[in-house]
């Protein structure tokens, strides 16, 4: 009889305990319902490579592709397509593993795949030339595409690109105390155990503590922004995407392909980037023949989320300038 007791304790808080994960659990949003809320009047769909991909497609004139960094979507450049679209055909794509877009239909996130995805884009639009901006993750795909296909770029633009991560030797007290107090992302999806948790559990805490992060401006990162970006992050699959891209070997170094790439570049870079130092701006300034650098002071990792008007007028200048 105690022992029947004792079996009936145990399952009722075995019980308890999976019926708390139940409703703690962060469940995938069906893709219908991101697609009602997310898409724009000027959405369109197009199969590349097997995937159904998500861009958005504006304006008329000489196109610039605009491609986002990690953990974000082609909603962060909605700033700059506003006022780029009065002047440019503006093209906007959730890249695989992000957005609406979702995994890649192979697990293929190395930045030879997203160049490679990037190549096929284009030539199913039929884009002989354009214009390509990218942002982190973005950015690191924009340049290598840059050099491998240098005639089909016109001019290319970095903003707090990828390629050189460079870690200040000098951190004031309150950056040390904002990184020790904030959960990173990208820290905990590559610890075993913690990270198959985070398939379940993806609370928006820290979601928003990332955010602070990538912002400048903390007061800018309200809780409609961290709906949205904790949203696609639910999207089926993009959490299994996230941590695969992440715990994948490095690839290879190419940023000896910066001294080959010869397109007019602008440089754009957030003075006060913590996730990717303000030291890198200078190094890709240093190995690309003809480019022009531009630092924005009061400004992190998303200039063209965090300052829009301003990052996207310094773009427009650096476009309508004629190639020196």
């Amino acid at each position: 009889m105690r022992k029947i007791r004792k079996y009936k304790k145990l399952l009722t808080f075995v019980a308890f305990i999976f019926l708390s994960l139940f409703f703690l659990a962060d469940f995938d949003i069906p893709l219908e319902e991101l697609e009602e809320k997310y898409t724009y009047s000027y959405s369109k769909f197009i199969e590349v490579d097997g995937m159904r991909v998500h861009y958005t497609d504006q304006g008329s004139g000489v196109p610039i592709v605009l491609l986002h960094g990690s953990g974000g979507s082609l909603h962060t450049w909605e700033g700059w397509a506003n006022t780029l679209k009065k002047n440019y055909r503006v093209i906007s794509i959730d890249l695989p593993a992000f957005g609406l877009t979702g995994p890649h239909i192979r697990g293929a996130y190395s930045i030879d795949s997203y160049t490679k995805f990037l190549y096929d884009f284009v030539s199913n639009l039929k884009l002989e030339s354009f214009h390509l901006a990218g942002n982190s993750l973005g950015g690191g795909i924009a340049w290598n595409f840059a050099s491998d296909y240098p005639e089909k770029v016109e001019k290319l633009l970095l903003l707090d690109a990828s390629g050189y991560r460079v870690i200040p030797k000098k951190q004031t007290n309150e950056s040390k105390e904002k990184k020790r107090s904030s959960f990173s992302i990208f820290r905990l999806a590559r610890i075993p155990v913690i990270n198959k948790i985070f398939l379940y559990f993806t609370p928006k805490s820290i979601i928003r503590n990332n955010l602070k992060q990538v912002y400048y401006d903390d007061s800018m990162v309200t809780d409609a922004l961290v709906k949205q970006y904790h949203d696609f992050a639910l999207r089926e699959g993009n959490r299994q995407a996230f941590m695969d891209r992440l715990t994948m070997k490095k690839g290879k170094d190419t940023s000896y392909k910066l001294k080959e790439i010869n397109n007019p570049t602008l440089i754009l870079w957030g003075e006060n980037d913590r996730w990717i130092s303000v030291k890198s701006a200078y190094k890709f300034d240093e190995a690309i023949p003809n480019s022009k650098l531009v630092i924005m002071k009061e400004t992190g990792h998303l200039p063209m989320e965090e300052r829009p008007e301003e990052s996207a007028k310094i773009a427009m200048d650096f476009l309508a300038r004629d190639s020196e």
